[in-house]
């Protein structure tokens, strides 16, 4: 799948369906579940690896398993890969480099997190044919700062995130994640801009959902608030990935419960 095919379904009001995958036989099993995109998070950090944060990983290890994940979905989905922490925040040359990488393993497109900082290598890399999903709210790659907690709670906290994603908008990302903010931010975001946003304890308002699949199959030990283990009362894992599509399609999910 390509970027025009899927920003198509979402000017036409279809939910977008996202889930993390780190390797071949996960990417056939999204695939064929009806998995819109396959996100080759830097979560593989905590999911995988064991570590405490995002942090420890590489731009090698990155690219390892976005070729593996790339080799499982055989073109069938499309796939954005995190440019890992230190990977990209120097400049934007660092930046382009890392991305090309990533998307010479199989990316159709990198994510990176931050707002106002990022914007001129947003701009740097979508002129040089790199397509860029942005990341606000809850950052995970800036733990250290700011805690696991929901952002933007406050009024020029929202204020600012609201003015990072017109500008990230403008300076040419094409998707746009938000993560643990307020459902009603969530939706002022997802009303004025143009690009598709995806919703990660964010409410039913974005144009797609995304969940690490480690808390899809209820294998967290302690789930954040959004997540949910659509494994109970499923028969396989193909059952419990075709019910996360079905409930982010019709809106069931995200509940309140799930929000902020």
């Amino acid at each position: 799948m390509f970027l025009p095919q899927l920003l198509a379904r979402a000017e036409k009001g279809e939910k977008l369906t996202v889930l993390t995958c780190y390797d071949a036989s996960f990417a056939r099993v999204l695939v064929d579940n009806g998995i819109d995109v396959l996100l080759v998070g830097d979560s593989l950090g905590m999911t995988v690896q064991g570590h405490a944060t995002t942090l420890p990983v590489t731009l090698e290890q990155m690219t390892y398993h976005t070729e593996a994940v790339a080799r499982g979905a055989a073109g069938k989905a499309f796939i954005v890969a995190d440019l890992p922490f230190g990977a990209y925040q120097r400049d934007p040359q660092q930046a382009f480099d890392a991305s090309a990488r990533l998307m010479a393993a199989g990316a159709n497109m990198v994510k990176l997190e931050g707002g106002a900082v990022m914007v001129e290598t947003v701009a740097f890399l979508t002129r040089r044919g790199i397509p860029v999903c942005g990341h606000l709210g809850l950052m995970p790659q800036s733990v250290n700062a700011t805690g696991y907690r929901a952002q933007a709670r406050e009024a020029s906290a929202a204020e600012q995130l609201f003015q990072d994603a017109s500008d990230l908008e403008a300076a040419g990302a094409t998707l746009l994640v938000l993560e643990s903010i307020p459902a009603v931010l969530a939706e002022e975001v997802t009303q004025h801009l143009a690009i598709p946003t995806i919703g990660i304890g964010a409410g039913a308002q974005c144009n797609g959902q995304v969940l690490v699949l480690q808390d899809l199959l209820g294998l967290t030990e302690k789930p954040p608030r959004f997540a949910k283990d659509f494994m109970e009362g499923a028969w396989n894992i193909g059952s419990a990935i075709r019910n996360y599509v079905a409930s982010v399609k019709s809106g069931e999910f995200p509940g309140p419960e799930h929000s902020f």
